[in-house]
C-alpha cells in the first residue's frame, strides 16, 4: 500500500505527493506532528487548515494553540482503517483560504489485531456495544497512573504515556505505589502491545489506605470534546496486595458504576498480573467532561483500598467519519483487514499558496509478529462466573441471566413473574419498601410467593438486589425467609420469596387493626427472631451480620412462627483475626449501633443492639422513633431504658398486656434488652446469650400460668393507667416488683440448669 500525501492549496489540482512506501490495509496508527519553525515566507503559528485520512476528517479549521513564546510542537495521534484506494492511505492538507498549511512528520504504525476490542460495554450501563470496523479513533489521553512520563523509546508501538498528576481532583486523596516493572506478568490475552510493564509497575492508591476504614473516591477529571463517544480502557495490576483477594474495589465512570465489588486477583488468578478491561462513554452536550474514580465497595470484609495502573481515552469518529461536530464526510464502506506490517515513513512539508518547504523528519520502522487470538462472542455477565484477563464488557445490571452456574437460586422469566402478580396488580400489594414493592403471587404450580419489585434505575437497589440473592441463596433456616428465585430480564430486580401470611411484626403490635398480640406469643416471636440472627451469626459458613434488624424485617407466617427478612444490606463478618469490619454506615434510623455510627466498625453485636430495639418496641407497641412524642419519648431506647433502669418497666408496656405479664419473666426481659442496648459493643451479650434468657424468660411465663391468676397476685403486673408517668415523678418507694428467689442469669450456661426444671425454682 503507499501513503499519498497531498497538499492542496486553493486550486485543487495542485497537488504534492509524498515519497510512496509498500504496507498492507487494516489498521493502523497515524501520528501527525505539527512544528512551527521560523520561516521568512510564512508565519506558520498563524496556519488554518484541515486534514482528512481516507475519507476520514481529522481536522477542521485546525491552528496550534497559542502558548506564548517558546511554543512547542504539537503531535495528534489517530486510528484509521486505511484501504480507500488498494494499498494506497491518502493523507490530504487543506489551508484555508488565504492560509498555509504545513506537516513536520508522519508516523504510520500497524495496529496488532486485538489492540482495540469489536465490543465495549457502555456507561451506563446497558447491552453490550459493537464497534464496527470503519470507526477512527483519536488518541485524547494516555495516562500513565501512579508513575512518570513514558516517552516512546519506552513502548513497543512507540506509544507516550503522560502522568495522571495534573487530572487528579485531589492530590493528597491518592499515594503512587511502584514495583520493579521485571515482575509483571503478561497472562494470555495480554501482551507488552497492549500496554508496557512500566504503566503495569505503577499505581496510585487511596492515600489512606492503612487507616481505619478510609471512605472517599479517587477522581480523575478529563476535559473532552461534547457529542462524541469514547473508548475508555482502564489498566490494572495488583502490585499492592500479599494475598489473592484482598484488593476489592468499584470503579465509576461519569459518576456510573462501571465496576461493582471489582477483584483484580479473581480475573489474573495471580499478583502483579497485567489487566484491562474497556468501556464505551458517550459525553453529551454542554457536559465536556470525563470522570474516573475508583473506591472501597459497601460489601466487603478486606482492608480497604482502590487503584488504578493506566487509563487511555479514545475518542471515536462520528456517523459521518469525522471529529468534528460541524462537518462532514460521505460514508465508505469497510475493507476487509489483512496481514499487517509496519512502516514508518518520514516526510515533512510545508505548504505556500504556491510552494512547499519543509524538512524530512526520519523515523524508525518497526515490525510486530503477533499471535492471532480466536474470535469470541460476548455476552452480558451481571454476576461473573468466569476469570479471564482482558475484557471488553461488564455489567452491574440487570442483564443477562449467568447466576444459575452460580446456584444463585431458581432463575424466572417475567412473563411468569408478570402472570403470577397478575400484571402487577395493584390491589396485590402486600407493602412499600426502599427497594420497591412487594406483590402476592401464585406461580404456575400453584405455590404462593412474594414478590419484591425493585426500581432499575437505583443503584443502591441495584447493590441490594445482587447481596440478597447472594446471601438468601446460601441460607437455610426454619427462621429465615426461604429464597426462591429472582427476575432479571427487561432492566427488572425482582425477588421472590415464600409468602409469609402474617405479614411484619410491626402490623401486629401497632398501627392496624389485628388483634392484639398476648405476652406468650411475643415472647415466642422474639425467640424464633433470635434464633434465625443467632444461625447467621453462627450457623452459617461465614458470620453474616443483618445490619437491618426491625420489625418490619421480622415476618410472620399463619402460624405466627417469625422468619427475619430482608438481606440487602447485609455483610460478611469478620474473620477469626479481625475484630470488626470497618464499613459505610448502613441502617434504619432508630436501630443504629450508636458504636456503629460513630466508629463505622461493624461487627455481630450491632445486630444484637438493634435487636434489642426491636425488644423495646414489641414490649411497649410503639415505634423506634416517633416525633410526636415529646422530646425525651422519640426514641423508644434512650426512654425504655430510663423506666428500666429505674426499676419501672412495667409502667410503659403495651396497656394490652396488663394483668397478664409475670413479673419475673418481665424483669428477665427488661435486663436482657438493657444489655442489648449498651452502648460498647463489648457489653452486649451474644445472639445465644439473648436467645437463652428469652426463652428463659417464657419458661417463667409459663410457669406462672400454670397456676390460677389472681388479679392481686404479686406475680403479675397490675392495671397500667391511662396516664403514663414521667420518670422523675416515680416514688422511690415504689413496691418491690422483683421476686426474692430470681437471680441474675444473663448467659446460656447460666440459664441452661434452671430450663432444665422449671419448676425447680
Amino acid at each position: 500500500m503507499l501513503l499519498l500525501l497531498l497538499l492542496l492549496p486553493h486550486a485543487p489540482d495542485n497537488t504534492h505527493k509524498g515519497n510512496p512506501a509498500q504496507f498492507q490495509r487494516g489498521r493502523h496508527w497515524l501520528r501527525l506532528h505539527f512544528y512551527p519553525v521560523e520561516n521568512t515566507l510564512y508565519d506558520l503559528k498563524s496556519a488554518v487548515f484541515s486534514v482528512k485520512a481516507d475519507g476520514f476528517t481529522l481536522m477542521r479549521q485546525f491552528s496550534l494553540p497559542n502558548s506564548g513564546e517558546g511554543q512547542s510542537g504539537l503531535m495528534k495521534e489517530y486510528v484509521i482503517e486505511a484501504g480507500i484506494t488498494p494499498k494506497t492511505l491518502v493523507l490530504m492538507l487543506s489551508p484555508s483560504n488565504g492560509s498555509i498549511a504545513f506537516i513536520n512528520g508522519i508516523e504510520v504504525v500497524s495496529v496488532p489485531t486485538d489492540q482495540f476490542p469489536s465490543v465495549a460495554s457502555p456507561i451506563p450501563v446497558g447491552p453490550s456495544v459493537e464497534i464496527p470496523t470503519r470507526v477512527a479513533f483519536e488518541t485524547v489521553h494516555r495516562v500513565n497512573v501512579g508513575g512518570p512520563l513514558l516517552s516512546s523509546k519506552n513502548d513497543t508501538l512507540q506509544r507516550i504515556w503522560e502522568p495522571d498528576q495534573p487530572f487528579l481532583v485531589t492530590l493528597a486523596s491518592a499515594r503512587s505505589v511502584f514495583v520493579n516493572p521485571n515482575s509483571i506478568k503478561y497472562p494470555p490475552g495480554v501482551s507488552v502491545q497492549i500496554a508496557p510493564n512500566w504503566v503495569y509497575a505503577t499505581a496510585q492508591e487511596m492515600a489512606d489506605a492503612n487507616v481505619g476504614n478510609p471512605k472517599f473516591n479517587v477522581s480523575w477529571l478529563f476535559n473532552v470534546d461534547t457529542s462524541f463517544d469514547y473508548l475508555i480502557r482502564l489498566h490494572f495490576c495488583d502490585i499492592v496486595s500479599r494475598a489473592l483477594n484482598n484488593l476489592v474495589f468499584n470503579v465509576y465512570i461519569n459518576n456510573q458504576t462501571a465496576l461493582s465489588s471489582f477483584d483484580i486477583s479473581s480475573k489474573t488468578m495471580e499478583l502483579s498480573s497485567a489487566y484491562f478491561i474497556d468501556f464505551v462513554v458517550n459525553v453529551s452536550m454542554g457536559s465536556g467532561k470525563i470522570l474516573v474514580q475508583i473506591g472501597p465497595p459497601d460489601m466487603f470484609d478486606g482492608p480497604p483500598n482502590a487503584i488504578l495502573n493506566g487509563l487511555e481515552i479514545m475518542k471515536l469518529s462520528n456517523s459521518v467519519d469525522s471529529f468534528d461536530n460541524s462537518f462532514t464526510a460521505n460514508f465508505i464502506s469497510p475493507k476487509a483487514p489483512k496481514k499487517r506490517k509496519s512502516v514508518i515513513l518520514p516526510i515533512a512539508a510545508c505548504l505556500g499558496v504556491s510552494a512547499i518547504l519543509g524538512v524530512i523528519t526520519a523515523i524508525y520502522c518497526c515490525c510486530f509478529h503477533i499471535r492471532k487470538k480466536p474470535v469470541r462472542t460476548l455476552t452480558w455477565v451481571p454476576l461473573p462466573t468466569h476469570a479471564g484477563h482482558s475484557e471488553t464488557k461488564i455489567s452491574t445490571g440487570s442483564y443477562g441471566s449467568s447466576a444459575p452456574s452460580l446456584g444463585l437460586g431458581r432463575v424466572l422469566a417475567f412473563l411468569e413473574v408478570r402472570e403470577a402478580t397478575k400484571n402487577f396488580d395493584e390491589s396485590l400489594v402486600l407493602g412499600v419498601g426502599g427497594f420497591g414493592k412487594v406483590y402476592r403471587g401464585v406461580l404456575e404450580n400453584g405455590l404462593v410467593v412474594a414478590v419484591k419489585r425493585g426500581n432499575p434505575r437505583s443503584q443502591q437497589g441495584l447493590l441490594e438486589f445482587r447481596t440478597e440473592i447472594q446471601m438468601l441463596s446460601k441460607l437455610r433456616h426454619r427462621h429465615l425467609v426461604s429464597f426462591i428465585g429472582y427476575c432479571e430480564e427487561l432492566n427488572e430486580m425482582i425477588l421472590v420469596y415464600e409468602y409469609m401470611a402474617g405479614g411484619p411484626l410491626r402490623r401486629h403490635i401497632y398501627g392496624s387493626d389485628l388483634p392484639p398480640l398476648s405476652w406468650k406469643q411475643r415472647l415466642e416471636i422474639c425467640i424464633g427472631a433470635a434464633k434465625g440472627l443467632h444461625y447467621l451469626h453462627t450457623g452459617a459458613a461465614e458470620t453474616i451480620i443483618h445490619r437491618d434488624v426491625k420489625t418490619t424485617n421480622i415476618l410472620l407466617d399463619e402460624n405466627l412462627c417469625a422468619k427475619v427478612a430482608d438481606f440487602g444490606l447485609s455483610k460478611l463478618g469478620p474473620t477469626l483475626h479481625q475484630t470488626h469490619v470497618s464499613t459505610a454506615v448502613k441502617g434504619s434510623f432508630g436501630y443504629l449501633d450508636p458504636e456503629y455510627f460513630r466508629r463505622q466498625q461493624l461487627t455481630e453485636k450491632s445486630d444484637v443492639y438493634s435487636f434489642g430495639v426491636v425488644m423495646m418496641e414489641v414490649l411497649c407497641a410503639r415505634p423506634a422513633i416517633n416525633p410526636a412524642l415529646p422530646r425525651e419519648q422519640v426514641n423508644i431506647a434512650e426512654w425504655a431504658m430510663h423506666w428500666q433502669k429505674k426499676g419501672c418497666l412495667e409502667q410503659i408496656i403495651d396497656p394490652h398486656l396488663m394483668g397478664s405479664v409475670n413479673l419475673n419473666s418481665l424483669r428477665k426481659y427488661g435486663e436482657t434488652a438493657e444489655k442489648c442496648l449498651a452502648e460498647q459493643g463489648s457489653e452486649r451479650p451474644s445472639m445465644g446469650d439473648v436467645l437463652w434468657n428469652l426463652e428463659y424468660a417464657l419458661q417463667l411465663q409459663e410457669t406462672s400460668s400454670q397456676s390460677v391468676m389472681d388479679e392481686n397476685s404479686t406475680n403479675s403486673i397490675p392495671g397500667i393507667p391511662d396516664q403514663i408517668p414521667d420518670v422523675d415523678s416515680v416514688e422511690q418507694e415504689r413496691p418491690d416488683i422483683v421476686s426474692e428467689q430470681e437471680s441474675d442469669i444473663s448467659t446460656a450456661s447460666g440459664v441452661f440448669s434452671q430450663l432444665m426444671n422449671a419448676k425447680g425454682r
